[in-house]
């Protein structure tokens, strides 16, 4: 069964539509834009991604047709006339999250000719960090969007898991030297909870030990007077990530590092 071809025919231009340029004739490639991945982490120690599953046309149904042939990153026309690429990703996440000013970073482009079998395109896939619990619950609903472990998706149409390893990887490399794994925390956090969100970005567990011994060796971090309870009966303390200080340290020459 060609399952492109049943796309094409009974669903496929609704897709298209939202994620290619039509081909004007000429032999450079159309430019679209897909937002890569969304990546979000929840306190059961889990990275999740944000993924699209259109509505099925009763006409394309078939019983062979799996749901992985239909689950795809989200992503949205960059326009012929529209010079800053990264505004496209912005609207793509905000059309989606209704979220904006968040931690989102390029990866690069993809552009292999036989990538998308319907035309000629080029793809630009850009990752976000957001907090899953800040999203739009109602606008992920309307877009047909759902979240997956980052461990356990369906296999995504095109060239989009390998967008989602490159996501990953960037994100690894970058959470290694720079504290960006902030962005994904309350404003008010604990030790626990922060050793949780990097095992989640790396995949692997920490000793406790270690990993608080060297976190709270960051002078950017800021205890605070107040404690979790929830945790355990003597409670946690609170901390805060203080981007002033942490700027100020950057001017001074420290590195940010984490390697337990």
């Amino acid at each position: 069964m060609d399952i492109f071809k049943t796309l094409n025919t009974h669903y496929g231009l609704t897709l298209y539509r939202k994620i290619l340029v039509a081909v004007d004739g000429s032999d450079h490639a159309s430019h679209a834009l897909n937002s890569g991945i969304e990546t979000a982490a929840k306190w059961g120690a889990e990275l999740v991604i944000l993924t699209v599953v259109p509505p099925l046309s009763p006409l394309a149904y078939s019983e062979e047709m799996d749901m992985e042939y239909y689950t795809k990153l989200e992503g949205n026309l960059t326009g012929y006339h529209r010079k800053i690429i990264d505004e496209a990703a912005e609207r793509v996440l905000k059309k989606l999250t209704g979220l904006c000013n968040v931690y989102m970073e390029q990866l690069r482009a993809y552009g292999e000719v036989s990538r998308d079998p319907g035309r000629r395109v080029v793809s630009i896939g850009y990752y976000a960090l957001i907090k899953i619990d800040e999203y739009d619950e109602d606008l992920v609903k309307k877009y047909h969007a759902r979240w997956f472990p980052i461990d356990n998706f369906p296999r995504l149409i095109f060239d989009h898991n390998e967008m989602v390893d490159h996501a990953l990887r960037r994100l690894q490399g970058k959470a290694q030297n720079q504290p960006i794994g902030f962005e994904l925390l309350p404003q008010k956090f604990t030790i626990p909870q922060l050793q949780k969100l990097y095992e989640a970005i790396f995949r692997k567990e920490f000793d406790k030990r270690n990993f608080r011994k060297k976190i709270l060796s960051f002078q950017g971090l800021k205890k605070l007077e107040e404690k979790d309870w929830e945790s355990s009966k003597k409670g946690a303390y609170l901390y805060q990530f203080d981007q002033n200080e942490y700027n100020r340290l950057l001017d001074s020459g420290y590195n940010f590092e984490v390697n337990v």
